[in-house]
């Protein structure tokens, strides 16, 4: 992302504040299957912001790991889930990812909201173990103008087409998809 994408993410986490206790939930679009994900096992959280996903997915058993871009927002991720209990099932570190998604074992979730790398695609099905959740979130060019990180019609069903689709949409701006290999 460089060096001027991660200052100016770490002035809008800066600027925002740490996130309250009650914002801990799962991400708005994936709310009504909140059942359907484990309550065991590893994830993973890209681009994961102030950690909220993390400690939604922590809360639930999952021992978690978080990557973002500004040292700012893995601050506050860190401390939300030491003022949610769950420091000892989540790791954030701060991963810039235009140097790919970094090494790891398979997990059993990997979510990512509010990015969208393509280049990322083949590592994110690799590192989702047989039976794993994908839950991913982007803008989208569908009800919204284009632009460089938003998804255009049908990007993500066709990007994860080997998965089992348990949900995907996109409009007002916004694609999902919510999958099982």
């Amino acid at each position: 992302m460089g060096e001027a994408d991660r200052h100016r993410w770490d002035e809008r986490y800066t600027a925002k504040g740490p996130p309250a206790m009650s914002s801990v939930a799962p991400p708005g679009v994936f709310a009504r299957y909140a059942d359907a994900f484990p309550a065991s096992g590893g994830a993973l959280d890209l681009a994961c912001g102030q950690g909220l996903g993390s400690v939604w997915l922590a809360s639930r058993g999952l021992r978690v790991l978080g990557w973002d871009v500004s040292p700012v927002a893995v601050s506050q991720a860190r401390e939300l889930a030491q003022r949610a209990g769950v420091a000892d099932h989540c790791r954030f570190e701060v991963a810039d990812f235009d140097d790919g998604l970094p090494a790891g074992p398979p997990v059993e979730v990997v979510l990512c909201c509010r990015f969208r790398d393509q280049r990322l695609d083949q590592a994110i099905l690799e590192r989702l173990s047989p039976g794993g959740l994908l839950a991913i979130a982007a803008l989208s060019e569908v009800g919204a103008s284009p632009g460089p990180f938003r998804a255009a019609a049908g990007e993500l069903p066709a990007a994860f087409a080997g998965l089992d689709v348990i949900d995907a949409g996109e409009g007002g701006g916004q694609a999902w998809l919510l999958a099982r290999r």
